[in-house]
Order: structure tokens, then C-alpha cells, then sequence
């Protein structure tokens, strides 16, 4: 595989798009992850200045353009906004040297984030579960350690990949593709999680490119962009809040810590994507999301008697692992959102016109008519578990999960929930596509005036 980007790349495109231009001072001002929200040139600090160099990368992503191109518009960026002092000005190798650092790293970052999203799809990873590492053998001089990890094949979920996500450093131009089915899982690399004291990565990665470009985007670039107003002209830093506030909004993927692998850790790859499309996070607070062997519950939101939240699990026995999550993520939504430590289904004004969309909708009539012939402790107990009210805001946001993201899998579950007509009361717990929109408008509006809703 060549790095020659004369294929325009929609994902790549995207990407780069939902970058907040940042200035710096040096290439180290922002590492690793913060990179996913922001477009940087060490000493580029005139707003004009990289917008336009951001122009050219854009262009280069959109259209194919190769390196040469983007010399000839890096030039010209130069020459217009009057840029002086910069790494590499003065000589032609010095300035080759400079433009294919800014062209190489934008292009194949943003390369590997498309990548990841594609590689992350929960379809095509049903069908390739497994990655492998490749090396481009057309490097000049290649680095050992990525010689050696060429071929390695491990599972998607492997924590390996949050680090040695190629590219691996300056002018690597490694790349990850879906292992073909049938090719055997081998052992991670030789000291993957060792750190290097003299980089702070792992050995055989170049500081700062020790993860994976797309595959969170961490509130730490919130402390950068904060230090950065401090430097800058008022007029500057006010524009620069206003981009913040309207793109820079808390991600679920910032709140959550996922287990090494297991039944939680698959969940999420679905759950929580399709979760983030839907709302951001606001002021929801840090939580881990644990694997469960429980036979007695599929998933559990757990909190002290404080109200403080402990943690979410999922059980390895849980039959719709997904909404078993996007349920549990509800309840902590419900108990933290507003009041934190108290469930805002049962007491908010805000939960008014859902609350009349669940109590007007067949499946709870339904679930009432049952409890009304029941004649069996144990039905009449689980009716009453189902007819609780932060217990339906739970089971009613992951259907809303399901509705709004139009996800394959966890429409598939709500199906076969709803579908099981040999257990009436199970099929009530959760709705029809005709009976749930009226209860998904109303969740839209409560997101809506929590302003959380993307």
C-alpha cells in the first residue's frame, strides 16, 4: 500500500473537517489525542495564517492533491500572509522538509482516523474481527520495531491497537488493514506497554504518536485551548471561545473506561457510537463500564447511598448486550443528569410530556391490563418492575437509541423483544415503532432543553 492520498477518502474528509484551528507555538503545545480536535502548524499564530494552511490540507484531502500541490499553495500562504521565522525558512531542503512534515502528518492522521472509523463499523467488524499490521516496505530507512511488528494480527478490541495505531512517528508510513478470515491471532508486539523514558512511548514509537488517531476525543484538549486564550490577543481568544462552545461539546467516549475485552467491551464498540451521535455527555461524571458473570441481571447501574454512581455492568449472560448497556446508561443519565443522586424521571417537570406519552402508549396499558388478570406473584412482581417509572425512562432510551441511530443490531433486539408473543409481559416491556415515536419526540425534547441534543 502506497501513501500517495490521490484517492479522495470521505471519512479522511470528514475528520479533518470537525478540527478546531488551534495556534502554537511549538508541535508539542498539544500530543497525542487532542490532535482529533485540532488543526496545528508549530508557529503558525495568526488566525489568517492557518486557516489558509488548513485550506490547502483540506483541498489536498478533498481533491487527491499530492505533496507537490500543496508546496505550491504552501508557498504562496507564505509569500501573502508575510510568515517568517519558521522551522525550515531559508533553504529549499529546509523548507521540503517543513512542508512534507505538515502534509505527511495531516494527511496520514487524519488517513488513520478514517480508517479507524471504517475498521470500527459494527458490520464490518462482525465480518473482520481481527486487524493486522502492515509496513510500507518503500520507506527509505525503516524503523526495526515497525519491521517487526509487520503482520501482527490481534483482535480489534486489543488494547495494543490504542497505541500502536499506525502511523507510529514522523514519516511512518505504516497502515492497518482487517486481517482476512482464517489468519491466525499471533502474539501482541515484544514490550508493547513498555514505556520508553526517553519518549514517554512505548519503544519503537516516536513521542507523541502513541495513539489512535479517531478513537476518542479527551477533555484534555479543553485545558490546552484554555492556557492558549491566556497568550492570546482578546479579540483572538474571544473568536477562538466561540468555536470552542460550538464545536467542542463533552463526549460519552470522555466518560466512560472500558474493560480490556469481554461482553462489555464488545457492547460498547456499539453502544456508546451510536450513543455520542445522539447527545453529548454535559455534566455527567466519570464512570467504568465492568464485565459481569451474573446469571441474576443482564446489565446493573450501580450507586452508593449518596448518590454517588460506582459503576456499570454488563453480564456475559445478557442476551441483548447492547441495549443491555444503552438501558443501564439511561439510568445513570436519569440519576445524574439534573439532581445528581436522585432520578429526574420521577420528579422533574421536564419528564412531563414523556411520562404522558408512556402512560398513553398500548404496551402500557397493556402491561396494566396483564397485572390486572394476574394470578402469579412472580408475573405481578416483574409487571411492576416493568411499570416502574425511572425503569421505563431506562428501557425507553435505549429504544431511543436504537430509533434514532437506525443501528442494525439493536433495532434487531427491540425486535425480538417486542416479537416474543409467547411472553406477553416481556413483549410490553418495550414498544412498536408506532407506539415508541411519540415517546421518542418527547426524549427528543428533554435532550433538547438539557442542551444535549446533537
Amino acid at each position: 500500500m502506497q501513501f500517495g492520498f490521490n484517492n479522495p477518502f470521505n471519512d479522511q474528509l470528514e475528520f479533518f473537517k470537525q478540527k478546531l484551528n488551534l495556534p502554537t507555538d511549538k508541535w508539542d503545545d498539544i500530543m497525542r489525542e487532542a490532535h482529533d480536535r485540532a488543526f496545528v502548524v508549530a508557529g503558525a499564530a495568526d488566525a489568517d495564517l492557518l486557516q489558509d494552511l488548513r485550506d490547502a490540507i483540506e483541498k489536498a484531502i478533498s481533491q487527491g492533491k499530492g505533496i507537490e500541490e500543496f508546496r505550491k499553495d504552501f508557498k504562496a500562504i507564505v509569500r501573502q500572509r508575510g510568515w517568517t521565522g519558521w522551522a525550515g525558512e531559508g533553504s529549499r531542503s529546509g523548507e521540503a522538509w517543513r512542508t512534507r512534515v505538515i502534509y505527511q502528518t495531516n494527511m496520514t492522521t487524519s488517513y488513520a482516523a478514517g480508517r479507524w472509523k471504517q475498521l470500527t463499523d459494527p458490520e464490518y467488524l462482525k465480518l473482520r474481527p481481527n486487524w493486522k499490521y502492515r509496513h510500507n516496505d518503500s520507506v527509505q530507512h525503516p524503523r526495526p520495531e515497525h519491521l517487526l511488528w509487520d503482520g501482527v494480527v490481534l483482535p480489534a478490541n486489543h488494547p495494543a491497537w490504542l497505541t500502536h495505531f499506525a502511523p507510529n512517528g514522523w514519516g511512518c508510513q505504516c497502515w492497518i488493514e482487517a486481517a482476512r478470515n482464517g489468519e491466525a491471532i499471533t502474539d501482541p508486539p515484544i514490550g508493547w506497554n513498555k514505556i520508553n523514558p526517553a519518549t514517554g512511548a512505548p519503544f519503537g514509537i516516536d513521542r507523541g504518536f502513541d495513539y489512535a488517531p479517531g478513537a476518542s476525543i479527551k477533555q484534555q484538549l479543553r485545558q490546552v485551548i484554555d492556557e492558549k486564550k491566556k497568550r492570546l490577543d482578546p479579540d483572538l481568544a474571544d473568536a477562538l471561545e466561540k468555536k470552542v462552545q460550538a464545536v467542542l461539546q463533552p463526549s460519552v467516549f470522555d466518560i466512560f473506561t472500558l474493560p480490556r475485552s469481554g461482553a462489555a467491551r464488545n457492547a460498547s464498540h456499539i453502544a456508546l457510537a451510536e450513543i455520542d451521535k445522539l447527545h453529548s455527555a454535559g455534566a455527567l461524571p466519570k464512570l467504568p463500564i465492568i464485565n459481569s458473570r451474573s446469571q441474576s441481571y443482564q446489565g446493573q447501574y450501580k450507586y452508593k447511598l449518596s448518590g454517588s454512581p460506582i459503576d456499570i455492568a454488563v453480564s456475559s449472560n445478557s442476551v441483548n448486550p447492547e441495549m443491555t448497556l444503552a438501558h443501564e446508561i439511561g439510568h445513570f443519565i436519569d440519576h445524574q443528569v439534573i439532581t445528581p443522586g436522585k432520578f429526574a424521571s420521577t420528579s422533574s417537570p421536564l419528564f412531563k410530556q414523556w411520562k404522558e406519552a408512556v402512560e398513553n402508549s398500548i404496551a402500557t396499558k397493556v402491561l396494566r391490563q396483564l397485572l390486572k388478570e394476574s394470578t402469579s406473584r412472580v408475573t405481578s412482581r416483574r409487571i411492576d418492575y416493568y411499570l416502574d417509572t425511572h425503569e421505563q425512562w431506562a428501557r425507553a432510551y435505549a429504544q431511543w437509541v436504537a430509533t434514532r441511530s437506525q443501528n442494525d443490531v439493536m433495532l434487531e433486539q427491540v425486535s425480538k423483544i417486542v416479537g416474543k408473543q409467547t411472553s406477553p409481559v416481556y413483549a410490553a416491556s418495550q414498544w412498536t415503532d408506532e407506539d415508541f415515536a411519540p415517546i421518542a419526540a418527547a426524549i427528543d425534547e428533554i435532550f433538547k432543553e438539557l442542551g444535549l441534543l446533537k
